[in-house]
């Protein structure tokens, strides 16, 4: 099967910025989650959720890409929530404690609620 490219965007949403992230989390993600992360902090908002509803792969330099959107989020004292990660990942952000970092809603409406 040929790998999904990464893609993000983001809206807005009062108190919070929402980047949609697609296909595969990888090294190859890195420039496209940066620019998202960078756009939606522009606009200073005191929470960002990332949607991981159509995100299809995450490998470790993923992880690591995700670990340093915290590090921004956490210097900047901002929320970062995430929402959308299938049970799987769910538990990867479990076992690599990501988890106690960031707290993991199942949909957008539990993310926006539990972020204000």
């Amino acid at each position: 099967m040929p790998a999904k490219p990464f893609q993000a965007s983001t809206r807005h949403q009062p108190d919070a910025e929402i980047i949609d992230l697609r296909g595969e989390i990888n090294a190859a993600a890195e420039a496209g989650l940066s620019a998202a992360y960078t756009e939606a902090e522009g606009r200073n908002p005191p929470t960002i959720v990332l949607n991981f509803g159509e995100v299809s792969y995450i490998n470790s330099t993923g992880i690591a890409l995700i670990v340093g959107l915290l590090a921004r989020a956490r210097k900047a004292k901002r929320r970062l929530l995430v929402f959308g990660l299938s049970p799987h990942y769910q538990e990867i952000f479990q076992i690599t404690r990501l988890a106690d970092f960031m707290t993991v809603f199942q949909d957008e409406a539990s993310a926006l609620a539990g972020g204000r």
